[in-house]
């Protein structure tokens, strides 16, 4: 088997324990009109491809030491008549876990993967990896972290740009002086393994689409707000004079994940720093229940009593004419550059803005009676497409990891608003291959480093069961009842002799295993109280409802003797639990051995019907009238406390629930916190609730068999006086309208032939 896979064959100078860049060119004369011009490309550990200049793709989508992921790109519409460059620039991160990215898993072979053969109408031209290439170590550029100590994503640049590298990836540029590429030779690479193992993309490639700065918040220095202002709307050019200084801070007006371009001319010996950030905080500290230290974030806008925070890139420009653009996407809602200018004046030609992510296409509608409910639904499907990348990803700012927690909330806010699995399946994948040899996954994955919270296992379930319910695809449940199976039989392990799970975790650093939960004010790192003194009630819930749905699961794909098993597990545990974690007054502690309460245990205590209705509706009011004994469901809990408050026909609470979303857009904010308290991201799709909760609950269109064999509509009104809206599923759309009367409440549902309604 021929290796299409090259690499640069002199790399003595080059500190393979740091991320580095290779360059890639590859020129070639078209005399007659292409019929066909697609590539085949992948690289360990990132690509980004240019034709003639122009940028094309970024890629490959996240794999891991089983399996390469390659993309086939057709290139017909960049090439033209006589001659073309074909430019890659391919990111290595290191070995070591702790100089690279977190979330990008690299192997012992890096290399950048290419095949074409391109057709004319008289001829084929071989374009795949050969000798025929070029190939340059990029070392005027550094790649480092963000930030000391926990660093997950370690892509931003120090760039030392000279007239040998600048527009490398143009035609004109001269590349005499690089070597020639050495192709791996054909046995080299392993083809079992990766990245050897190549499979095609299994998602869609990320959109793109440009957008720009829209307003300037303040400047300093020698150039005034007003021509800033002028530069960022017209694209024209503006000077900084030589020795001197500039600072301005740029708007997009919302929370935006997009690949940044910076031209210039002239400024040879300049500095420009590049400072992305999502929020003004205040200039002040405060600390969370662990001693953490956080930036105070009130008014996002408030530039007066704050000031940016983020990660920057650092260029250093050639003098000459050219673009920065750093090699991977860059999160922001505000830009600051900070110039400063030596001997030569700099030009500062236009700062442009290329939008990426996942090609999320929304096709449900809702409209409801209160109209602040239209802001939060554009707050979260913002947030959500912000959090749709290459994986899902719990931020797209600080980490970038795929956490199965929040996977579970994202996969369903996209279910309801756009019928489309294609990342969930590829996140099911993932997710199933980093399990671990205990039964437990890793909570977030592909990963570099072991990252394992008990719990998160659980929402795996959640997960496999919701692609049931949505999709009824039998050979994935298939697939994926071993590792289900696995994850339920460690914590059968953990069992007690008294029927409980016994305690599986701690604290964060305290024992091998974080027991996360919520990000509660009262919980250190998240984990409650209870830990301190045993199980922890809330997990021994979780289990409980694991083991209901992967009892479901089992049962479809005709296992009836597995689904009994956990069946009966499910029986006895929840016996367990009512004996032993409820107090006299009939509240679930947060402990059987803890005289501590949360929300938490009494919304999932109403959700596995471990509590009666009755129970169920009397502890949720108490957690609401005496907050201050309860632990608050923070963001990320806020889908199952509004699923508790349905079952507890308590839904019209929700009014007071959505207030979370309503002090954010106070703040303006354009994107869903991680929290409220002590808030460090601004943008975790677990927030973006209102898309699930608007289709699927108050017009009320849900699954009621498997795979939408029928489909209940069932509205939930709560406080609300009426809602309309059009409603997408994998069988088709669903409309529905209701009203609340002085006579009572009228509903009217319709649907494409093939689905079966049942109200």
């Amino acid at each position: 088997m021929k290796s299409y896979w090259m690499w640069l064959k002199s790399t003595k100078e080059i500190d393979l324990n740091h991320p580095y860049m290779v360059l890639f060119r590859r020129e070639f004369e078209l005399n007659e009109s292409v019929v066909e011009a697609k590539c085949d490309i992948s690289a360990d550990s990132k690509y980004k491809l240019y034709v003639n200049g122009q940028f094309v793709e970024f890629g490959p989508s996240k794999g891991d030491g089983e399996i390469w992921y390659y993309d086939t790109v057709d290139l017909k519409g960049y090439l033209k008549p006589g001659k073309n460059v074909i430019a890659v620039q391919v990111l290595r991160f290191p070995n070591d876990p702790f100089g690279g990215n977190q979330s990008t898993i690299v192997t012992a072979w890096p290399g950048l993967y290419f095949k074409s053969l391109l057709k004319t109408e008289l001829c084929e031209l071989d374009l795949s990896a050969d000798e025929q290439w070029k190939c340059l170590w990029y070392r005027q550029c550094s790649v480092v972290g963000g930030t000391e100590g926990f660093e997950p994503l370690h892509f931003f640049e120090r760039v030392r740009s000279d007239s040998s590298i600048s527009n490398w990836n143009h035609l004109e540029y001269n590349d005499e002086f690089w070597e020639q590429a050495w192709r791996y030779p054909d046995k080299k690479i392993r083809y079992n393994v990766a990245p050897g193992n190549l499979v095609p993309r299994s998602i869609p490639m990320m959109f793109q689409r440009p957008v720009q700065f829209k307003d300037v918040i303040q400047s300093k220095g020698i150039i005034s707000k007003e021509q800033w202002k002028h530069w960022v709307l017209t694209q024209h050019e503006i000077v900084i004079p030589a020795e001197s200084e500039a600072v301005v801070e740029l708007d997009i007006q919302e929370e935006m994940v997009a690949y940044l371009s910076l031209k210039t001319s002239g400024g040879k010996g300049s500095c420009i720093e590049i400072l992305q950030s999502e929020a003004y905080v205040q200039n002040a500290r405060e600390y969370d229940s662990s001693g953490a230290v956080h930036s105070v974030k009130k008014d996002r806008l408030d530039y007066m009593n704050g000031h940016l925070e983020g990660f920057k890139d650092v260029v250093w420009p050639s003098g000459l004419e050219e673009t920065y653009e750093p090699f991977w996407f860059r999160t922001f809602r505000f830009v600051q550059l900070n110039i400063k200018t030596a001997d030569e004046p700099l030009v500062l030609h236009h700062i442009n803005a290329l939008e990426t992510g996942y090609p999320l296409e929304v096709k449900t509608h809702v409209e409801v009676s209160d109209p602040t409910l239209k802001g939060i639904w554009d707050l979260s499907e913002r947030t959500l497409r912000r959090c749709m990348l290459e994986t899902y990803v719990d931020c797209p700012f600080y980490e970038q990891l795929q956490y199965i927690m929040d996977t579970r909330a994202q996969i369903l806010y996209t279910y309801a608003v756009s019928a489309d699995d294609r990342l969930a399946r590829k996140a099911i994948d993932d997710f199933t291959r980093g399990q671990r040899y205990d039964g437990l996954l890793n909570s977030a994955y592909p990963n570099t480093k072991p990252n394992v919270i008990p719990g998160f296992s659980l929402f795996y379930i959640f997960i496999i069961h919701d692609h049931m319910m949505y999709f009824a695809d039998k050979e994935l449940i298939k697939d994926v009842l071993p590792s289900v199976g696995k994850v339920l039989r460690f914590f059968e392990k953990h069992r007690l002799e008294n029927g409980l799970i016994g305690k599986t975790g701690s604290i964060q650093n305290e024992e091998k295993l974080w027991s996360f939960i919520d990000w509660c004010p009262q919980w250190m790192t998240g984990v409650p109280s209870a830990v301190k003194k045993g199980p922890l009630t809330i997990e021994n819930l979780l289990v409980l409802e694991a083991l209901k749905k992967a009892s479901e699961c089992a049962r479809f794909v005709d296992k009836n003797e597995l689904a009994l098993e956990y069946e009966v597990f499910a029986e006895s545990l929840a016996h367990a639990i009512r004996h032993l974690c409820m107090d006299q007054n009939g509240l679930l502690k947060d402990g059987p051995d803890a005289e501590a309460y949360s929300q938490h245990v009494q919304v999932f205590g109403v959700i596995t019907h471990v509590l009666s209705h009755e129970e169920g509706r009397k502890n949720l009011l108490a957690t609401f009238e005496q907050p201050e004994r309860f632990a608050q469901c923070t963001v990320s809990w806020q889908y199952y406390l509004y699923r508790a408050l349905e079952l507890s026909d308590l839904y019209e609470k929700t009014e007071e629930c959505y207030n979370i979303w309503r002090r954010m857009i106070a703040n303006h904010m354009t994107t869903s916190a991680e929290a409220e308290a002590f808030s460090r991201s601004e943008c975790h799709a677990w927030g973006a609730l209102a898309l699930y909760e608007l289709p699927s609950v108050t017009l009320g269109v849900r699954p009621a068999a498997p795979g939408y064999g029928k489909v209940k509509v069932c509205p939930k009104p709560g406080y609300l006086s009426w809602a309309k809206g059009e409603i997408i599923t994998p069988k088709g759309k669903v409309k529905v309208q209701w009203e609340k009367t002085e006579s009572g409440f009228t509903c009217e549902v319709s649907a494409d032939p093939e689905i079966e309604i049942i109200k």
